[in-house]
Parts: structure tokens; sequence; C-alpha cells
């Protein structure tokens, strides 16, 4: 009962901040996030001490087709679930600062979306996934919808169009698993021994939807406009937590249930995945506009995850799975920080902004800091993923490792340009009047930098945790 507790908290609160007064509902929902944070951390201390507890729930969802809701947790579960639980209640505090209309249903969308991503990570079982994939679609779709930017209805459609092509094709995959083993249980899965054929088609539908969700190239037209239009809170989902579905996706899914097909695609969808790193990196140089930088910033790391993983070897997934926790504090804080900005100057452009440094003294050190994460200086969290990924990309191919490198100059180059034009020199009629941070918008800060350094320079707790998993799914990806 402890998993199945875990997957109800979120949408316990979701149903509380919903019926509660739009004055009431953010205090609510962070009360909420925080009481499932933790519980998280209650099962992750448990877990790691080895306690005796069933770390599983199996239940009868229809008898025919023989379809199972299943749930359960291993170390590669427990990091994505530390993931989502941690980074909600900051996602939630961001927003103190902000007055969003009818927030109780805004902020009841945000805990709905957190219950969803907790049931694609806990989900062992096919059609149980599925269901709280799509789940997860509805939340964000409307909270974009609504809250975004006035031209949002048109970019929302376009990201809607894609997740949900994605989803139909993983359907069809999920569909023909079953009728090759008669059942969606992960463990079955595993033992399925399939043809070229059958594999080619079941990797494709499921790499599509997860490349569409991640984004990979070329499924990522709809990110940079999306991350954009989206409220900073819907922006920090999207960016933070939900693209790590399709990371994870790529681990728990593919690797595992059809091997030849993976090593078969492998060298393409490696070679995508450092083209999206020099591609999102050059393009971020380019911009003015904040949101959209860090959004193609983002791209350009999600393609290193990528390469990494589907090089299937230990070095490369164990660094996904410590980037991907990186990654999610980055990109939160980095969002964030845009946000800050736009509350005092009304505006994300870098060509209006100069002279916040001198005063916020304050903000700026956060902002550098996360910065000095994303773009992976030793002692910072991003490092030591971010190295693993690269020597596993070096392993798999000389050349592609060089270009896999780049990530680490084209980063600091796009973020010291950014930082330049934005936090130094001298003040303007925009920023003569940048007021440093008030007391929610520090708490929201000080758990993401704390983060930056406790992973940057103790990263072991969640290497050995995911450990034991990685090389399951080794084993299991062997041909």
């Amino acid at each position: 009962m402890l998993v199945l507790t875990l997957l109800i908290l979120p949408f316990v609160g979701a149903l509380l901040t919903a019926l509660a007064g739009n004055r009431s509902a953010n205090k609510i929902a962070l009360l909420s996030t925080v009481a499932t944070l933790l519980y998280t951390l209650k099962m992750y201390f448990d877990f790691s001490q080895g306690t005796q507890v069933d770390w599983s729930f199996n239940a009868q969802w229809l008898v025919d087709p023989n379809i199972m809701f299943s749930l359960s947790v291993d170390g590669l579960s427990m990091l994505m679930l530390i993931l989502t639980n941690l980074l909600t209640p900051v996602i939630v505090l961001s927003g103190l600062g902000s007055s969003a209309n009818n927030s109780r249903v805004f902020y009841s969308l945000i805990l709905a979306m957190q219950g969803a991503m907790n049931g694609v990570f806990l989900a062992t079982e096919g059609f149980t996934f599925y269901v709280f994939w799509e789940l997860s679609l509805i939340p964000i779709y409307f909270i974009a919808l609504i809250w975004g930017r006035d031209y949002s209805r048109k970019i929302t459609f376009k990201f809607f169009v894609y997740t949900l092509f994605g989803s139909l094709l993983m359907l069809i995959s999920i569909i023909v698993l079953y009728l090759f083993a008669g059942s969606l249980q992960l463990e079955n899965l595993h033992r399925l021994s399939l043809n070229g054929l059958g594999q080619t088609i079941i990797f494709l539908g499921f790499f599509i939807a997860f490349a569409v969700k991640v984004p990979v190239l070329p499924f990522h037209t709809w990110q940079p406009d999306t991350y954009v239009a989206a409220p900073t809170q819907g922006t920090m989902l999207l960016s933070g937590i939900m693209l790590k579905m399709g990371l994870y996706g790529f681990v728990r899914w593919l690797l595992p249930i059809v091997p030849f097909a993976v090593a078969q695609f492998a060298p393409i969808v490696i070679t995508l995945g450092i083209v999206g790193v020099v591609y999102g990196a050059w393009i971020a140089i380019q911009q003015d506009d904040l949101k959209r930088l860090f959004a193609y910033s983002s791209l350009s790391h999600v393609g290193l995850i990528t390469a990494g993983i589907f090089t299937v070897n230990t070095m490369g997934l164990t660094g996904a799975s410590v980037q991907m926790l990186a990654h999610g504090v980055n990109v939160i804080g980095l969002f964030f920080a845009a946000e800050v900005i736009f509350r005092r100057t009304g505006t994300y452009d870098l060509s209006a902004l100069g002279g916040v440094r001198t005063k916020a003294p304050w903000f700026s050190t956060y902002f550098f800091i996360l910065l000095l994460g994303s773009i992976g200086l030793p002692l910072t969290n991003a490092f030591v993923g971010e190295f693993m990924l690269i020597f596993s990309v070096w392993q798999y191919n000389s050349a592609l490792g060089v270009f896999a490198g780049l990530t680490i100059i084209l980063a600091a180059a796009y973020m010291f340009r950014m930082f330049q034009r934005a936090m130094l020199g001298n003040t303007n009629t925009v920023t003569q009047d940048f007021q440093d941070l008030n007391l929610s918008e520090h708490l929201t800060f000080i758990p993401l930098i704390i983060l930056v350094f406790v992973l940057g320079v103790y990263p072991m707790p969640i290497i050995e945790m995911v450990e034991p998993v990685i090389k399951q799914i080794i084993q299991l990806a062997a041909i």
C-alpha cells in the first residue's frame, strides 16, 4: 500500500485545492506537495536501508483482455519519484509571488499532473503506463492554453497534436505487444522473443512517442514556442519533469523489450542526439528572449542524455540517471530566474536588460550558481552526469564523442553571454528600479542552490540506487 498511497496523495491534494478558495489555493497546494515529498523521502530511506515491505501493488483491471493495474518501485523509478516530488513543491512555491486567475483550478491541475507523472514512473504494466502517460497530457494542455500568453492557443494545439500523434503510435505498439505476449506485465515482456519486423514496429511506436516528449530532433519543433508561450510554472513542469518521462521510457520500455531494434537504430538515435546538442546550443547563442534561450539550452542537454542512453553501457545509463535529476534542478531554476526578471521589468528581452547585479546581489548570486551548474562546472550537479555521458559516447564513437564535448564549450558561451547582457553593465530605465528577492523567491531558489552543490559534491547515493537496475537492463538489452 505504500506505493498506492504515493500515487493517491497528489490527486487528493488536487481535489482539496480545487474545492478551496482562490486565495488559499496556492497554500493548500504547497502543503499537499510538501506532504507528498515527505512521504517520498520516507519511502526512499526505507528503500535505501532495505526495509522489508511490499514495494509493489497489483490488481486485476480487466479479465478479457488480461489487463493488470500494476505499480512497483525500484532504484530507477525511485529516482524519478524523487525528481517529481522534490521539484513540484518548488514549482508551486515559485507561483506565490504572482497571481493566477482562478488559481484553485491552476494549482489543482499542477497537482493532478504530479499524480499522473508519479503513475508513469510507478507503472510496470503497459496499459497502466499508457493511461498515466495520457493523463499527464491533459493538465499541462489546459495550463498552457488558459494561463499562457495571448497567442498560446495555436502553439498549444500544435503541442497537443504532436504528443497525441506520438501517443497513438505508442498505443499501437502496446497492442502489438499484447497480441504477442498475452500480457503487458514488464516481467513477461522481458521474456518475449520477437522477430526483427515485430521489434521494429514496437520500437518505432514507442520511440516516436518518447522522442516527442523529450524532445529529440526532428520531433522538437513544438518545444521552443510552447516553453515560451506557457506560464512559467507550466514551462517548469514541461522542462523539469515531464520531458524525463520520455527519457525514462527509453530506459524502462525500449532497451530491455526490443534489444535487437535498439541495436539496429542506436547509431541513428545517437547521431540525432548529438546533432541536437550542437543545434540547440548554436540556436541558443543567437537568442535574445530568455525563455527561448533556456528552451534551446534544454534541447541541447537532453540530446546528450538521449545519446548516452542509446550507447547501452553502464557509464551512459548511469550518467543519464544522474543528469536527469541535475537537469531538472537547473532548468527549473533558470526558468524561475527568467520569471523573476519578467515580474520586475515586464520583459524577457536581453537587449532591454543590464546592470541587475548592482540592484539585486542575492538574485544575481543565485542566478550565477544555477548558470555554473547548467554548464557543468566541477563540483556542481551537472558535472558528473555530463562527464559520464560524454565519455560513454566517446567509447561508442570517438568522433561523436568530440561533438558531444562541444556541449560544455557552447553552453559556457551562450550562458556567460546571457549573464553579461542581463546582469552586468549599467542599469537603464527598465532595470533602474529592479528590487532584490522577496521571502518566497528566496525560499524557491535556496533548495535548488543546495541541490546544485550537494549533487555535485556527493552523487554516490544516486549512482548506488540506480546501479542494480541499470545492470539488469543492460543484461536484458544484450544481444
